[in-house]
């Protein structure tokens, strides 16, 4: 009888390095790569000349440890100033989740993750109403509650969002439709690693029922933007943006799933690139190695 032997495979790992760029760089690192007998599977690279920054990443397998890839590259780190980070590339990213009452992004998300087509991990769901912990519960994610009446109530939930964040080793946190405006000091603490998506007309609609809005003004276009959460409300660094033409035939509850469907690939889209450690910051904006 044939026994199957198995397979091992060789340890793989997303690099990402920003620094001032500079002559020699490229060289220097993949002679870094090399000292550590790494071989390269994949690597993109851009020079941003609004800023003299350069950025990289690249997919590098190696048999030897990540502290022998490490050392590797501390003479190139010291040399240049790079700022690198060196992560398993397979490994979940651990992604909390804020909602209230719309289940659209939740369930795509939590859909996403079940079947490993997005490469997170959802340890919790947060909602400042109760109206989702079916949807949740369905997917056997834990759901907390904490809703929000007053500003004392809104200090509260986003404490318990940092503490979770600091004691789970959270390092994503997506606003999934989560009405609520992040305080100042919550931006600060979650920067670079919170997502938030919202709809983006043309032109825009605020506050209630944007979709019967853009429906009595006769809309032609329905978007959605993914951003990264800073102080400045829907003004941070922007991801992804999708867009669809509609139009005079739609009713505003057509308006409204077409809208949500934008939403969902969208925010997806972004997390998805932010798991695979393909954004990059450079100032206001981002890089996206695709």
């Amino acid at each position: 009888m044939t026994s199957l032997s198995t397979v091992e495979t060789t340890p793989s790992w997303i690099i990402t390095i920003t620094c001032d760029d500079q002559a020699g760089l490229v060289h220097a690192i993949t002679g870094a790569i090399v000292e550590a007998r790494g071989n390269i599977e994949e690597s993109q690279q851009f020079h941003s000349p609004d800023t003299g920054r350069f950025f990289m990443r690249l997919r590098v397998t190696t048999a030897q440890s990540e502290q022998s890839l490490r050392e590797a590259f501390a003479t190139v780190v010291e040399r240049y100033t790079l700022d690198v980070a060196i992560v398993p590339a397979d490994r979940p990213i651990r992604t909390l989740v804020l909602v209230s009452k719309a289940p659209h992004c939740l369930q795509d998300l939590l859909f996403r993750q079940n079947s490993g087509q997005v490469n997170i991990e959802i340890p919790r769901v947060f909602g400042n109403h109760p109206d989702l912990a079916d949807l949740a519960g369905f997917y056997g994610v834990p759901f907390t509650s904490l809703p929000i009446k007053s500003i004392e109530d809104k200090q509260a939930f986003e404490q318990r969002v940092l503490d979770y964040v600091d004691e789970n080793d959270i390092e994503l946190v997506v606003l999934a439709r989560y009405m609520q405006i992040l305080s100042p000091e919550l931006c600060q603490r979650l920067a670079g690693r919170a997502i938030n998506i919202h709809h983006s007309f043309l032109p825009g609609f605020k506050g209630a029922n944007p979709y019967l809005q853009a429906h009595r003004r006769g809309v032609k276009l329905i978007g959605a933007t993914a951003h990264f959460v800073t102080e400045d409300l829907d003004e941070g660094p922007i991801i992804e943006q999708n867009v669809v033409r509609v139009d005079h035939s739609k009713t505003p509850d057509q308006l409204r799933a077409i809208g949500q469907d934008v939403e969902s690939r969208t925010l997806r889209q972004a997390v998805t690139w932010f798991a695979e450690r393909r954004i990059l910051r450079d100032g206001q904006r981002t890089i996206i190695f695709q």
